[in-house]
């Protein structure tokens, strides 16, 4: 795989998870908390996250292969979920639905449930994860495609440690807008998917 293709990877996963538009969620899940204990959730979630998308990383297309779908169909599928998400975080949906997860009061450690699972590992993400792995023709390939994983995994470790200074600096504009942006490049990505998966079907030279 090369730079190019791990650049794209990247770029999908990043905007898939959108390490920025979880963080005010985040602050809101760890309200009133120390430095300490927001670290302690912080990297809890992020290890539980990568345990799922590695796991359907090297198993969800075993799993396709088992029930009859081809990768190209789920290419097509998994296309169309990423754009559906492109457009939760363009119209603001995506913000809306993650803000009526919080319920601080409910959930004194939220870390598996819902940062890791599904803010962080959510339906977008492990289609991702799927995608991207079924692209690898080799362990150089899939160790690249891990190696994605990783980078974006820390780049939300990273966000949530500094959550605080984040939210002072951005504000509540300046994290609507950057969403925004994203959303527009996962649109894009997501048509490729598409695009991809209907070239694999032999649909012309698309």
């Amino acid at each position: 795989m090369d730079t190019a293709a791990l650049i794209t990877a990247f770029a999908t996963l990043f905007v898939v998870i959108d390490p920025i538009g979880l963080t005010p969620i985040f602050i809101a899940l760890t309200a009133g908390a120390d430095a300490r204990h927001r670290r302690a959730v912080a990297l809890r979630a992020c290890i539980t996250a990568f345990a799922v998308l590695t796991l359907f990383a090297f198993l969800g297309e075993a799993v396709l292969g088992f029930i009859g779908i081809s990768m190209p169909a789920f290419r097509i599928a998994g296309g169309i979920l990423l754009f559906l998400t492109a457009l939760d975080m363009l119209f603001e949906r995506r913000t809306k639905r993650r803000e009526d997860k919080v319920e601080p009061e409910d959930m004194p450690d939220p870390s598996v449930f819902p940062i890791a699972i599904p803010l962080i590992a959510g339906p977008g993400a492990i289609a991702t994860m799927i995608l991207l792995a079924g692209q690898s023709d080799s362990a150089l390939e899939m160790a690249g495609i891990m190696g994605v994983m990783v980078s974006v995994l820390a780049i939300v470790m990273v966000m949530f440690l500094l959550a605080g200074l984040i939210e002072r600096a951005l504000g509540r504009t300046g994290i609507v807008v950057v969403t925004r942006l994203l959303g527009m490049l996962l649109a894009a990505l997501s048509v490729q998917f598409v695009l991809d998966g209907l070239r694999a079907f032999g649909f012309g030279a698309l």
